[in-house]
């Protein structure tokens, strides 16, 4: 029983649950992963290796100093990550992103795990929340059907699995305001703060045609065979509003009512776009009732003609695609321990984070946090100013639960450095500055454990 007390189990031999066990078994944790594959299978999945890449072969941008995905890989690499590691072993060509051969990384993946001294596989399907124990729960956005419906009985979600629309979220200093302006309809609120609440894009009648036409026009992503367009609830994609009527986003999300343009205070928009802050920073703003199905290249072109978007720098454009993910901000704590149920731990996509190294790092930070807990040791609190800090605190506690959707790392994340200029023309220095101290906070907390 002592024994048992001391092994950690992880549900999920993807990115999230192999860099979770890996993490763990090199502080001398005995780890068991439970992976259901290849005995069931998925509609995504074409074979039984842990660690395989579904969507596409790239970890994205691999620049430690100017990009947020690039200071996650540092930050991997400096803690031993087992998918960094694998992935600079199996690297294909891709300029200054990292891409690996997805077959052979995987095939890397297992070989590293079933080698580990500490690490077994358990080819079987978990269809319950454990009772009791140390678990990591890190299935992905695949989460299988039981044990999707235990998490929600015991969350008190709805549904955890479905096809969400997700609207597109813009870097604040991107967005023009002597066109736009901050005001929330008929200014409402019992604050300045909450009577400015939303930042406001107007358009005239030929402005919102041309924009309607567009929508019309533009490039949709499709489904896969097999999938329905069963959306989440308020996340129909605009498009699909916008081919039941020309005047349905007019009187939708993109309604006048209760506006007053400061820069126009005597003419009338016809329609208004409305963004609302999407992190506590304010550095973030998502565009409300966005949420769209067209192709990415579409969507730059069609959402950079709204007045004052027209300079748009995107932290994240809008998708479809089948999900699973936790209301994190209201479940998790800061140890991504579920409230609820303390000796079960979540990682990797399903705690609301977006993307494959973003997945990995989750893993990184539960295995070790979960490491220290069954050794009865006080981790340091993880330096919020580093980029897998700056990411689990969003998922935590930083973002809006109401509103909350998956979302990569990128420095919108990050408290502000003072002393810097925002904008486009500074944000070379600013981003350096973000990273190298990050860099620091990194290596000074990783330094003090085991």
């Amino acid at each position: 029983m002592r024994g048992m007390e001391k092994t950690l189990h992880i549900i999920g031999g993807g990115l999230a649950g192999s860099e979770a066990a890996w993490q763990a078994a090199n502080l001398g944790i005995s780890v068991v992963i439970h992976e259901m594959r290849p005995k069931v299978e998925t509609f995504a999945h074409k074979s039984g290796d842990l660690a395989e890449m579904v969507c596409s072969n790239s970890f994205r941008s691999d620049d430690h100093e100017q990009n947020a995905v690039g200071l996650l890989h540092w930050e991997m690499r400096q803690a031993g990550g087992l998918i960094m590691e694998t992935a600079g072993e199996h690297r294909l060509p891709a300029g200054g992103a990292l891409a690996v051969d997805r077959e052979s990384f995987a095939a890397g993946v297992t070989k590293k795990i079933l080698e580990h001294p500490l690490i077994t596989v358990d080819y079987e399907e978990i269809t319950e929340l454990p009772s009791s124990g140390h678990w990591i729960i890190a299935t992905g956005p695949l989460t299988s059907s039981a044990l999707g419906e235990a998490i929600a009985a015991e969350t008190g979600q709805n549904a955890l699995a479905f096809f969400d629309a997700i609207a597109p979220i813009i870097y604040a200093d991107s967005i023009d305001m002597s066109k736009a302006w901050m005001q929330s309809r008929y200014d409402k609120g019992d604050t300045e703060e909450e009577r400015t609440a939303y930042l406001n894009c107007p358009m005239d009648k030929a402005q919102y045609d041309q924009f309607i036409d567009a929508l019309l026009e533009a490039e949709k992503t499709e489904f896969h065979e097999g999938e329905t367009a069963k959306y989440f609830d308020g996340c129909l994609p605009i498009e699909v509003m916008a081919e039941r009527g020309r005047e349905t986003l007019r009187h939708g999300p993109m309604k006048p009512v209760g506006l007053t343009n400061p820069h126009q205070p005597d003419v009338k928009a016809h329609a208004v776009v409305q963004l609302r802050r999407d992190n506590a920073l304010g550095t973030l703003f998502n565009i409300v009732g966005f949420q769209t199905k067209m192709k990415y290249g579409a969507q730059a072109t069609v959402f950079k003609s709204i007045p004052g978007l027209e300079g748009a720098n995107f932290a994240r454009l809008g998708g479809i695609h089948r999900n699973t993910f936790l209301n994190s901000p209201t479940l998790l704590d800061g140890q991504m321990r579920l409230k609820s149920q303390p000796h079960i731990r979540f990682a990797g996509q399903i705690t609301g984070v977006e993307g494959y190294v973003e997945s990995a790092a989750m893993g990184l930070l539960a295995g070790r946090l979960a490491a220290a807990e069954i050794k009865g040791e006080v981790m340091p609190d993880l330096p919020q100013d580093t980029a897998t800090g700056a990411l689990v605190h969003h998922i935590t506690g930083g973002a809006d639960a109401k509103t909350f959707q998956p979302m990569n790392i990128n420095f919108g994340l990050f408290r502000p450095v003072e002393g810097l200029k925002g904008g486009r023309r500074g944000r070379t220095d600013r981003y350096k500055a973000y990273t190298d101290r990050a860099k620091n906070a990194w290596s000074e907390w990783l330094s003090v454990q085991g």
